[in-house]
């Protein structure tokens, strides 16, 4: 009986988060030289309007080729403001761009944090505190490219930049797919996409899907929305 009792709560409050989150499907490009294909979307939901109300403008483009994720933020953000110059470093309390991605099934999951100037921050993660960053070897597998350049700066008014990141599968426990019939990539992953800036003139925290917790917090998992890869 009680077992019964709880179920229907339970199955409730997960229809009610899963019908919060989003989807989007990704589709096959053999580059960012075809960013005509790629999937376009926004980074606009707030979700924490009354502490932290500013809404930079962001857009994601996103799709796949067979051996990475490929994925381009474009951004216009009032107080533009890039510090850190060390990888693995507080990129965070930049202006940065995350990306945040695990398995279906998997009890880890991989986040991938770039600020504005192209400094990244990669780990493998089951929670905010239980992780190891990315080795030198593994970081350098990641491509990212920045249109601003790499050098510190802190500016008021309005900057526009944009990063594009190539993340390949191997990067985040899976192979890369060989043949059409190939299940080594799922047709389905988790993910989140986040932008922030803890430290910039207008602090703020985005997300593309919901995160439903009091205080912000990007690493919840159980918040992410559906990649769904077109081959």
């Amino acid at each position: 009986m009680k077992w019964t009792a709880f179920f229907p709560i339970f199955t409730h409050a997960t229809q009610y988060v899963m019908s919060m989150l989003n989807c989007i499907k990704v589709p096959k490009a053999a580059g960012f030289g075809e960013i005509e294909k790629f999937n376009r979307f926004a980074i606009d939901c707030v979700p924490w309007p009354d502490s932290f109300p500013y809404k930079p403008k962001v857009e994601v483009s996103i799709a796949h080729s067979d051996n990475s994720l490929l994925i381009r933020f474009d951004v216009e953000e009032e107080g533009c403001r890039a510090v850190c110059t060390e990888p693995n470093g507080p990129v965070w309390e930049d202006s940065c761009v995350e990306f945040f991605v695990k398995k279906p099934e998997s009890d880890y999951y991989y986040n991938f944090e770039t600020s504005c100037i192209g400094i990244g921050l990669a780990g493998k993660r089951k929670s905010r505190s239980d992780f190891r960053h990315f080795t030198p070897e593994e970081m350098a597998q990641i491509k990212r490219r920045a249109a601003l350049p790499c050098r510190p700066f802190e500016k008021e008014g309005v900057t526009a930049w944009s990063v594009e990141l190539e993340v390949p599968f191997k990067s985040i426990g899976l192979g890369a797919k060989q043949t059409e019939t190939d299940n080594t990539v799922p047709g389905t992953l988790l993910a989140n996409f986040y932008k922030c800036g803890d430290k910039t003139l207008k602090p703020h925290y985005l997300s593309w899907s919901p995160v439903l917790t009091p205080s912000p917090d990007f690493h919840r998992p159980e918040y992410f929305g559906k990649l769904e890869l077109i081959w």
